[in-house]
């Protein structure tokens, strides 16, 4: 019954009952008696009433409808959950499963007999939890699960106006079957290097958690069969995506490959866990405990590139809202990001954030074009030498100790379009082939060779020649750690195992993983991964 159908309930005229022996009892002009009976207590009570305050009578009216609301069984919840729907424009039924990868996933099963279980509330983000003891992790919140409409919402791309950012249809044809073997040739790459990407991808495989994710603490997952876990357990979207990478930098999707399930469900965690926020231009966070704007760039890189790949549609509406986060998130001064939305920004974060929004341009996803340009002024503030060498959130007066951030900052640099002969970028490539690899800064060695192999000639083969060889050495090839490497340099403390295997396993695809910025194709293929 609805509250103002109450108000409308007529109120009855109090009557007197008797029983058929009380009326038989009244005698021969009982009906004129009780006639007249009924006639003087309905006077009386008329009087009675008239007397009262009027304040009296409306409270007594009153009380009497809140007993009658309360006699009513009435769910505040689901009342609260209906209103809110409508508001969204959601159905009743809709929910935030529905726009997960579609296909039944089966990832695969712990090694424990013991497992943590979670209750998901269907309007809410999937809560996260590896499904080992003593391990769970927080519980996003969503405040928009009407997803389906959010692709409406999202602005349409700017015009593109850099030959940077041209067309990008064949941007991943180099990760296909019948590219590969003739990249692997061409630049540098063989069978020994392909086995040893393939080693790193069973590896990771095995290192999955049955939710589909992986932790940076790969031992919990193993039960300390291999050593060297990484830190950061609670930087789940982290771990994830830099496990997803190596697969997708082989060509392995949810769609084709040896490791269909595995990315399959890899890819539904991430979707599971992105929290979703409304406005005029809704985004999409993998911001996290631990890894912060470093889990939200690397996850938006891995789903920009899957969609990428695959156009599946159940990927597009996330990467789109992972790129939009990162528009949100860049700082509106200095044009960088770093730890916390908004942030004056450092190199480092820059890196995965950049390469993320080139990931989501090579998916035709909607980028400005002044992103790119503010990002652009960034890595202007923290260079010097004409842009050679690059601090970490401001120029440096020494290069030693800044390897890694040099190699980000010029890697970015050839991203947003500088051409192979730009004299900063000579000097800069000039510094790295000075230094040449090196196996215990993985960080470094992971940005610097990406850096090479698109400058290509003669310093591109003389850093293969010093790397590759060493690299798969390197690799552990018995045990249940086989196929992994051991952690070392920057950051290898808090990634630990996965971490290390993870840049690795890229370095080792880089023949084929990133079509050349700088060959005779160039202009057809610009912007490319």
């Amino acid at each position: 019954m609805k509250h103002s159908e109450i108000a409308d309930i007529p109120l009855a005229k109090p009557t007197a009952v008797f029983s058929s022996k009380q009326a038989n009892s009244l005698g021969p002009n009982s009906d004129d008696t009780l006639q007249n009976e009924n006639l003087e207590t309905e006077n009386s009570r008329r009087r009675i009433l008239s007397s009262l305050p009027s304040w009296l009578v409306s409270l007594v009216v009153h009380l009497l409808l809140i007993l009658l609301l309360a006699a009513i069984s009435i769910d505040p919840v689901s009342r609260v959950g209906q209103l809110l729907s409508a508001s969204l424009g959601l159905d009743s039924e809709q929910e935030l499963d529905e726009f997960e990868l579609k296909a039944d996933v089966q990832p695969p099963d712990l090694p424990s007999e013991e497992t943590i279980t979670v209750p998901t509330p269907v309007t809410q983000a999937m809560e996260l939890a590896l499904e080992v003891p003593e391990f769970s992790m927080p519980q996003p919140v969503v405040d928009v699960v009407n997803m389906n409409s959010l692709t409406e919402r999202i602005l349409p791309s700017n015009a593109l106006s850099t030959s940077a950012f041209g067309e990008l249809a064949s941007a991943l044809n180099s990760r296909s079957a019948s590219m590969k073997s003739e990249m692997l040739e061409r630049y540098g790459g063989n069978t020994a290097s392909e086995k040893s990407v393939a080693l790193a991808l069973k590896w990771l495989a095995e290192h999955q958690a049955s939710n589909g994710g992986w932790t940076f603490a790969h031992n919990i997952v193993c039960r300390n069969a291999c050593l060297d876990p990484g830190q950061l357990s609670e930087a789940t979207n982290g771990a994830t995506a830099m496990a997803l990478l190596p697969f997708l930098g082989a060509g392995q999707t949810h769609l084709e490959g040896d490791y269909k399930p595995v990315v399959k469900a890899g890819l539904a965690f991430l979707i599971r866990s992105m929290r979703v926020t409304s406005g005029p231009v809704p985004y999409g966070s993998w911001h996290e405990p631990g890894g912060r704007m470093y889990s939200h760039g690397l996850a938006a890189i891995t789903v920009c590139e899957a969609y990428a790949l695959t156009k599946d549609p159940d990927l597009r509406q996330p990467a789109q809202l992972s790129l939009n986060y990162l528009v949100y998130a860049q700082d509106p001064h200095g044009g960088g990001w770093r730890y916390e939305p908004k942030q004056p920004g450092d190199t480092s974060v820059v890196g995965w954030c950049l390469m993320a929004l080139k990931s989501g341009r090579m998916g035709d996803l909607s980028v400005p074009v002044g992103t790119f340009q503010a990002s652009d002024r960034f890595l202007t503030s923290v260079s010097t030498d004409q842009g050679a060498y690059y601090g970490y959130n401001k120029p440096t007066a020494s290069i030693d100790g800044r390897q890694s951030t040099i190699a980000v900052g010029l890697l970015c640099r050839m991203y947003l379009g500088w051409p192979k002969d730009h004299p900063g970028l000579l000097k800069g490539i000039s510094y790295l082939d000075q230094r040449g690899p090196k196996l215990n800064d993985l960080y470094y060695t992971y940005y610097a060779t990406q850096v090479m192999r698109h400058f290509g000639g003669p310093m591109w083969e003389r850093w293969n020649s010093r790397l590759r060889d060493s690299l798969i050495n390197s690799q552990e090839l018995e045990g249940h750690a086989a196929g992994s490497w051991k952690p070392s340099g920057s950051h290898s403390e808090k990634g630990g195992r996965l971490y290390a295997t993870s840049l690795s396993a890229m370095i080792l695809e880089v023949y084929y993983r990133h079509m050349p910025l700088y060959t005779d194709r160039t202009s057809e293929i610009d912007f490319e991964l």
